[in-house]
């Protein structure tokens, strides 16, 4: 944030230097707010063994004050281990073939707060041995095979370093370097991954540092955001090193979740249990790998695209050929196969979980029909590999594993594609829908197909939604009542506050936390300080928790128990750490941005008009008001009339996106100068409202 500008003023300041001050100011915080983009806050997790889980308030809450699992936890935990063949260790062995070295302690400190890590492999410790019983037994294999790390040879030339981030950063020796494919999240887990690996290798007698190619597999974060962690951008078009990146790439990194940024991050905090501790009654996994790491984000623009199937490319002597997968599982993304060695990399399409179709943070749905459409064209394509390894897990070895793992990914996603449609065609409803549908045995059972990411019922309704969207076709769902009204509506029809939490207890004493949930949600929105009723339902949220196979389900149950036990939590997002992605993201995104905060009762009849130009990119955009609505437009030529004039370098631009500009560097820059009305400019800036990084999910303030 920019600093307040102290009363005392510079004698030589100018007439007008308030009114600047004050312009400059409302424009910074609209810029600062502009880029807040869902990247799952980029605050690290408070890494502690205390549990928040257990105090509760002063107040008689019978058998339900504790959190220790519940007997029906105790039997939903057992039916798992009944149900699944949790005995079976041909997952570890793969998880821990090819292993070199491990890095202990595998800690990674920021690089702007050194005492603080951006990646802590250590508070995972703790997940060995038997499931304890507030984790559901499937949940905690996984978490025990993402635990496994370090480097690791995939096959002869093929190298992948993993568990020190959430994704996988693979090596594959060229004739005079190394090909990268997929940095990691961050800069900080990136640098030390490959340093790690390079010292490996330099005890091996291979001293080649070089880096020859970079290959991004698709343009979510974690396989990208640490590239300059590893290589700067000077010396990457300096050495003409090739960046490979499917076609759309630079467009959908750079702008996804931008619009509804704020919301997807604060999301994302249930989503991944970012303020959960490390044990066992709080975040263990998110079935993916071990969380996202929170540290400096950076991305290059890459200098050659793929964009169709087949598509072959020769990379330092390796020859590769790409299959080209838009709109799976990321809307720009691709797989590859290395004829010379038989290996196939699945980039994210393929993994050793059940992804989503539809992600907890909020997004766009995925095509389930595309997605599996792809996995049996690659099944064909690479037909050959008698590898697999991919962005995320461990890899895989045997041409008829392969092709029998490819096809219960096929049917995974087809099988949930095409009984949601049939059933939604019989008039069955996403609730419906999502409570009937379950996998055949046969996927069921394979661990690969399990909801440790996604999940059966949440993929359903992403169906669902995909084709008919959020409405069910009832009336009665048609335009219902606001949450509070509704909830106040069923206490009173419950005969109040206290029926209605005796009827919950008599729930809960069942086992139906689900039910019991339904009842104590609508009475803590009728009555956000009713102790009792937070406590209860934080009680039901914990069994929930416990119960769930899928890390961000148990994750979501987990933190919204600990904010009913100690309120939504304060921080934001420091978007300093985006300052590389902010360089790259195109200007018209911003403005995007700015229009979905717009206070559209404060714009009526409004009909200013407002220039930015960018005096180093000789750009110029005009914005302007019209209907209580936003617009923006690139200018070719400067002649329209408007209120204000805002001239700035794109640099000074987004370093006041970051705070890195404070309000001296911004107020007596060169960068920086106003023509036209300064009043008009601050009445224009101050109808766009900055949003709460952080609101209240589970109680209505």
């Amino acid at each position: 944030m920019i600093k307040t500008f102290p009363h005392s003023m510079p004698s030589s300041a100018k007439p007008w230097r308030l009114t600047t001050i004050r312009s400059k100011k409302i424009l910074a915080s609209f810029l600062t707010s502009a880029s807040l983009l869902a990247l799952i806050g980029c605050q690290p997790p408070e890494q502690t063994n205390q549990s928040p889980i257990g105090d509760t308030p002063n107040v008689d809450i019978g058998a339900w004050g504790n959190t220790e699992p519940s007997s029906f936890t105790l039997a939903a935990q057992q039916d798992v281990l009944e149900q699944l063949p949790l005995a079976d260790q041909q997952d570890f062995k793969d998880a821990n073939r090819g292993l070199i070295a491990s890095l202990s302690p595998l800690k990674t400190a920021s690089l702007r707060e050194s005492e603080t890590f951006v990646w802590d492999r250590p508070a995972y410790d703790f997940i060995k041995g038997d499931a304890p019983n507030s984790v559901n037994p499937s949940l905690w294999r996984q978490a025990k095979l993402n635990n496994i790390n370090g480097l690791f040879e995939v096959t002869n030339g093929v190298y992948q370093l993993r568990g020190f981030d959430l994704s996988n950063m693979t090596l594959i020796r060229g004739q005079n370097g190394w090909i990268i494919v997929d940095p990691l999240t961050a800069k900080e887990t990136a640098a030390t991954a490959f340093q790690f690996a390079m010292q490996q290798f330099a005890a091996r007698g291979d001293n080649e540092q070089r880096i020859s190619a970079i290959i991004f597999t698709h343009s979510h974060i974690d396989h990208f955001g640490g590239v300059l962690g590893i290589l700067s951008a000077d010396d990457i078009q300096r050495l003409n090193i090739p960046v490979v990146a499917p076609q759309g790439f630079m467009e959908e990194a750079t702008s996804e979740n931008m619009i509804a940024g704020t919301a997807m991050s604060r999301r994302a905090v249930f989503m991944y249990g970012k303020n959960l501790p490390r044990n066992e009654r709080g975040h263990v996994d998110s079935g993916l790998g071990k969380g996202p790491a929170f540290g400096e984000f950076s991305i290059v623009a890459p200098n050659t695209l793929v964009g169709k199937t087949v598509t072959e490319l020769t990379l330092d002597g390796v020859n590769f050929q790409f299959q080209y997968t838009p709109e799976s599982e990321a809307p720009a993304e691709f797989t590859f196969y290395l004829p010379q060695l038989k290996a196939f990399c699945g980039g994210e399409v393929v993994s050793r979980n059940m992804h989503n179709l539809y992600t907890l943070r909020g997004a766009k749905v995925r095509d389930a029909l595309k997605w599996s459409g792809y996995i049996e064209e690659m099944r064909h394509l690479y037909d050959g590999a008698d590898i697999y390894f991919a962005s995320h897990h461990w890899p895989m070895w045997g041409h008829d594993r392969i092709q029998e793992f490819l096809k219960q990914q096929r049917d995974t996603y087809k099988y949930i594609h095409d009984q949601t449609v049939r059933l939604m065609n019989k008039g069955k409803t996403p609730g419906d829908i999502a409570e009937e549908l379950q996998l055949p045995e046969s996927l069921a059972q394979a661990f690969s197909s399990r909801g440790y990411y996604g999940t059966v019922k949440h993929n359903a309704r992403a169906v669902y939604q995909g084709y008919l969207g959020w409405y069910d076709a009832n009336p009665a769902h048609l335009d219902p009542l606001p949450n509070i009204e509704r909830a106040k509506g069923y206490v009173a029809l419950a005969g109040g506050a206290d029926k209605l939490i005796a009827e919950a207890r008599r729930a809960m004493d069942k086992g139906n936390y689900r039910w019991a949930s339904e009842l104590l949600n609508h009475l803590v929105f009728a009555q956000p300080d009713n102790a009792l009723a937070k406590e209860l339902l934080a009680a039901n949220y914990d069994q929930l928790g416990y119960q769930a196979e899928s890390g961000p389900w148990r994750d979501v149950y987990l933190t919204g128990a600990l904010e009913l036990r100690h309120g939504t939590p304060e921080k934001g997002i420091n978007i300093a750490t985006m300052k590389d992605m902010l360089l790259l993201t195109p200007i018209e995104n911003f403005f995007d941005s700015m229009a979905v905060r717009l206070k559209a009762e404060d714009a009526t009849d409004k009909d200013w008009r407002i220039r930015l130009h960018f005096t180093d990119l000789k750009e110029t955009y005009l914005l302007w008001l019209e209907n209580s609505v936003l617009h923006h437009a690139k200018e070719t030529n400067s002649d329209s009339d408007v209120n204000a004039t805002l001239n700035l370098t794109h640099p000074l631009f987004v370093s006041m996106l970051t705070g890195e500009a404070g309000l001296k560097d911004t107020l007596f820059s060169d960068d920086l100068s106003v023509d036209g009305s300064r009043i008009d400019l601050v009445r224009f800036f101050s109808l766009f409202e900055k949003p709460a990084t952080s609101f209240a999910i589970v109680t209505p303030e």
